[in-house]
C-alpha cells in the first residue's frame, strides 16, 4: 500500500524529531554523545565570526566560511534554543532534498504513490535523519547536489551551473559532476539539431578536400560548444571563482589552506573506513623523502574512475545513474571514508532503483545479498574499531584492515553492477530505436 505525499514527509519530519529529541536526552545523561563532535567544531566557529574573528581561528575547521555565517543563528541567546539551530536547518535540508527527488521521479512518469515508494529511500532512511539531527552539514550538500540535477533536468542551465559553482565551493567532490553534465548537454540530448556536413562532388568535392575536412573539425569544435554547455561552465565557474575571491579577500590564505589544500595532504586515521587507513597511520610515523606522497597519490585511481571514465562512457545514457556511479566511486576510492560520506550517494539511490534495468531491483537477491554484505561488513569493521578506540585493542592489523578491504571490495561490486546497468539500459533503449 503505497503512502500519500502529504503522509510520507509528515513521517519522514516526525522521524527527525524524534531523533532530534532523543539527541537531547542522550547529550544529557549519557556519556557518549549524540551530538557530531563536527558540530561543536561548526558553532564554535560561528561564535569566532560572530565576534568579527576567522573561522579559522578554531582548529581543525576545515570548511568554507559560507557555514559558518550559516549556523550564526547558533550564537544567538539563549543558547539553549539556539544552539541547535544547525541541527534542524540540516534536517530541513533532508526534506528538501526528498521533495526534490519525489519531483524527479514524477517527472519520470510515475504516480505520486510510486514517486513516494522511491523518495521513502531517503526521507525515511534512519542513518540519513540520524546523522543530520547529530549535526553533520551533509544534508545541504544532498540539497544542492539533487537540485543541480533537478534544474539540468528541467533545463534551467543558468541555475544549474550557478548550483554546481556552490557545490564545489562547499564541498569538492561536486566538480565530477560537471563533467558528465557538460557531456550530456549534447544537441540531441537538448533538443536540438547537429550541425550540418559540408559535402562536395565530383573533382570539386576532391579539389576542396583539404577544406571539408578543415570544416568538418571547425563543426565538431562548434557543434560541442554549444549555448547550453557554455551557460553551464560560465555561470559555475563565476559562481565558484566569485565566492572563492571573496572568501580569500575575507581571510586570506587560511581559507585556501583550510578549505582545499588540506584534503590534497590530509591524513585521517580514525573513523575511516578507507583500505588506505591502514597505510596511512603506518605511513605518517615516517617522513617522505618524496614530494609525491602516498596520501596525494591515492587521488590518481579516484579521479580517473569518477571524473574521465564513468561520465565520458554513462553520462548520455542515464545522468542520475552517472552521477550516483561517479559518487560511490569517489567516496569507495576516497582515502577518507567517513559515515557522513555515505549520504553523498545515498542522495541519488532512489533514482538508480527506480529505473527498469536496476540489477537490485529485478533480481531480489543480488539486491538483498549487495545490502546484507554493504551493512554486514562495515559492521566488522566498526566492532574492530569498538575495540581499538574504547577497548584499547591493537586491531589496526590484521583485523581493521581487512574489514576495510571486505568493505571496499563489496562497494567495487556494487559499483560494478551500477556501471552495468547503464549499459543495459542504454542497450534496451537502442534495441527499441531500431524495430
Amino acid at each position: 500500500m503505497a503512502l500519500s505525499t502529504s503522509t510520507l514527509f509528515t513521517l519522514a519530519i516526525l522521524l527527525r524529531i524524534t531523533l532530534f529529541i532523543y539527541g537531547l536526552y542522550q547529550d544529557l545523561h549519557s556519556p557518549l554523545k549524540y551530538t557530531d563532535i563536527d558540530y561543536h567544531v561548526f558553532t564554535s566557529a560561528s561564535l569566532y565570526t560572530s565576534q568579527s574573528h576567522s573561522p579559522y581561528t578554531r582548529e581543525t575547521y576545515r570548511y568554507t566560511p559560507l557555514l559558518a555565517w550559516l549556523l550564526l543563528p547558533t550564537t544567538f541567546s539563549p543558547p539553549s534554543i539556539f544552539f541547535h539551530f544547525g541541527k534542524i536547518l540540516f534536517a530541513s535540508c533532508d526534506i528538501v532534498a526528498g521533495y526534490l527527488l519525489h519531483v524527479i521521479l514524477m517527472g519520470r512518469g510515475m504516480d505520486a504513490g510510486r514517486a513516494g515508494k522511491y523518495a521513502a529511500i531517503w526521507l525515511l532512511n534512519p542513518m540519513v535523519a540520524t546523522i543530520s539531527t547529530r549535526g553533520s552539514s551533509e544534508g545541504i550538500l544532498g540539497v544542492l547536489v539533487v537540485g543541480l540535477l533537478w534544474a539540468v533536468l528541467k533545463r534551467r542551465i543558468g541555475l544549474a551551473g550557478c548550483l554546481l559553482g556552490l557545490g564545489v565551493h562547499f564541498k569538492i567532490y561536486p566538480v565530477v559532476y560537471g563533467v558528465s553534465i557538460v557531456w550530456f548537454l549534447d544537441r540531441e540530448t537538448m533538443g536540438g539539431f547537429k550541425s550540418k556536413r559540408v559535402s562536395g562532388k565530383g573533382k570539386k568535392g576532391i579539389k576542396e578536400g583539404g577544406e571539408r575536412r578543415s570544416e568538418d573539425v571547425w563543426g565538431n569544435i562548434t557543434g560541442f560548444m554549444n549555448w547550453e554547455r557554455i551557460v553551464l561552465v560560465t555561470t559555475s565557474l563565476m559562481t565558484f571563482m566569485s565566492l572563492n575571491a571573496l572568501m580569500y579577500y575575507i581571510y586570506g590564505y587560511p581559507f585556501l589552506q583550510h578549505t582545499y589544500l588540506h584534503h590534497v595532504t590530509r591524513i585521517d586515521h580514525r573513523h575511516n573506513f578507507s583500505p588506505y587507513n591502514t597505510l596511512l597511520y603506518l605511513r605518517s610515523a615516517i617522513p617522505s623523502p618524496t614530494p609525491l606522497a602516498l596520501e596525494s597519490l591515492t587521488f590518481i585511481p579516484q579521479l580517473f574512475l569518477s571524473l574521465f571514465l564513468i561520465p565520458l562512457t554513462l553520462s548520455k545514457h542515464d545522468l542520475p545513474t552517472t552521477m550516483l556511479a561517479q559518487t560511490l566511486a569517489f567516496v569507495t576510492f576516497n582515502k577518507v571514508v567517513t559515515s557522513q560520506y555515505f549520504l553523498w550517494y545515498t542522495c541519488l539511490l532512489p533514482l538508480y532503483l527506480s529505473t527498469p534495468s536496476c540489477t537490485l531491483i529485478t533480481s531480489p537477491r543480488v539486491g538483498f545479498l549487495a545490502a546484507a554484505l554493504w551493512v554486514a561488513t562495515q559492521a566488522l569493521w566498526l566492532q574492530q574499531a569498538f575495540e581499538l578506540e574504547f577497548l584499547g585493542v591493537s586491531t589496526f592489523a590484521p583485523g581493521l584492515w581487512v574489514a576495510s578491504l571486505l568493505f571496499f571490495a563489496t562497494n567495487v561490486w556494487i559499483l560494478g553492477i551500477i556501471v552495468r546497468d547503464v549499459g543495459r539500459g542504454a542497450a534496451a533503449v537502442q534495441g527499441k530505436r531500431n524495430v
